[in-house]
């Protein structure tokens, strides 16, 4: 037994906390600088077969680290009412993040959050200038 209270009063002297040099001294840590750090973009895709479709494209534009690649053919060849629909509702959730979006092709939208700027041609510029 002596054995096992000389092992005991060794290791109880080890983990002693010593609250005589003990201050009330704090570091704050600024999470999100630490968050935005770590985080990287994503460029995701997504197809839109009916309206219920766009949310989840919304949902990680609104997270801020997600760039949206979305397919509208599907939705296209169904319903052209539908499609005016999901496209409003895109454009407004950019508008809301101060994103960015662009069709290219005649199937597919780009959606960028406001940390990025979709590229857009001469010919794009001559267009829209008309």
């Amino acid at each position: 037994m002596a054995v096992f209270s000389k092992i005991k009063d060794i290791l109880s002297k080890s983990t002693e906390f010593d609250t005589d040099n003990y201050t009330e001294d704090y570091l704050e840590i600024d999470t999100s600088q630490a968050k935005t750090s770590k985080s990287k973009i994503v460029v995701r895709p997504f197809t839109i077969t009916d309206f219920n479709d766009v949310k989840p494209a919304l949902d990680c534009l609104r997270e801020g680290y997600t760039i949206a690649l979305i397919n509208i053919r599907p939705l296209k060849d169904k319903d052209l009412v539908e499609l005016k629909r999901a496209v409003n509702k895109i454009k407004k959730t950019c508008d809301a993040i101060d994103g960015d979006i662009a069709g290219f092709s005649d199937d597919w939208i780009v959606v960028t959050p406001s940390f990025a700027k979709v590229h857009r041609g001469e010919e794009i510029s001559q267009v829209q200038e008309e």
